[in-house]
């Protein structure tokens, strides 16, 4: 038995890094000054479905993300991993898009790759924290979801059994395939890149990365097609581009405020015991501690 599986990921502003510039005027992030990462709970995604590939040989992994051209590296961080085949998804008409605009482009994305038995994506992520898109996906797909998925414990058949990882403890679930199921960070931390696969898809590229580069490698991509990675506009996958991006985003930011936390007061301390003392009666008094 082998599975079908897509892996939804996402190239996200390193948000430990925040400075003065992260944001623009008009309440987007200014990605531009941010270093671009892998979405960290993708990659709890992605390492469920590098277990399913391993227990059950056969199985396919596709790393679908939709963003910009440079969001190409994050199909190529998949393909380090273990993946077999990534989709970028860009179009200047997808920019600006809220949580339901980019779930309708990517649902639009997932029925042009055609058969799959699961989908896999992080719960949300970090430079939204809606954890919207996935619940949405699987809406517009009409198949069932799993959210806050910590383990995939097994598939037997048609059916795959899922823990969940909740506020108040955990709770295993069964569920039909296909499905849809969002992983916490709580999930099994994604293995490393491994050398020979790097070695492998190093060069794999899309076609406007291999035009903006002037790579004219036509020999090598025809003879090694897995280093094509495909990419996909608003018309490749038939999407109605007034659902898509900012014409397709109800969701409006009114207002942007920054918040710096500065110390007001302090106080210094020597050696001693007594001074110490005083200090712990004070911040049991005033209930920081305690």
């Amino acid at each position: 038995m082998a599975f079908n599986i897509i892996v939804l990921a996402k190239q996200v502003p390193d948000t430990r890094n925040v400075g003065k510039d992260a944001m623009k005027a008009d309440g987007t992030v200014n990605r531009a000054a941010l270093p671009a990462i892998f979405n960290p709970e993708d990659l709890n995604a992605m390492e469920q479905a590098l277990g399913i590939k391993e227990q059950f040989p056969g199985s396919t992994i596709t790393v679908l993300t939709m963003g910009p051209g440079r969001a190409a590296d994050i199909l190529r961080e998949g393909l380090f991993r273990g993946a077999d085949d990534g989709v970028l998804l860009t179009d200047r008409a997808f920019a600006g898009a809220d949580t339901l605009a980019t779930s309708y482009a990517l649902s639009m994305a997932i029925r042009k790759i055609g058969k799959f038995d699961l989908i896999l994506a992080g719960r949300q992520a970090i430079d939204g924290d809606t954890a919207q898109v996935g619940p949405q996906i699987a809406e517009k797909l009409g198949i069932p979801q799993i959210t806050y998925a910590e383990n995939i414990e097994a598939i037997k058949g048609d059916r795959i059994i899922v823990k969940r990882r909740l506020d108040n403890g955990v709770e295993v679930v069964e569920c039909p395939l296909p499905t849809l199921i969002t992983v916490n960070g709580s999930a099994r931390t994604c293995r490393p890149r491994n050398a020979k696969l790097l070695l492998k898809y190093k060069h794999a590229k899309t076609v406007t990365e291999r035009q903006v580069e002037n790579l004219d490698y036509i020999d090598i991509y025809n003879s090694h097609p897995y280093l094509n990675l495909t990419e996909w506009s608003v018309a490749d996958v038939q999407a109605d581009s007034k659902l898509c991006g900012l014409s397709g985003s109800p969701t409006k930011v009114k207002k942007i405020e920054n918040v710096v936390f500065q110390a007001k007061e302090s106080k210094r301390l020597g050696d001693n015991d007594v001074e110490i003392d005083e200090l712990m009666r004070e911040l049991i008094e005033n209930h920081t501690i305690g």
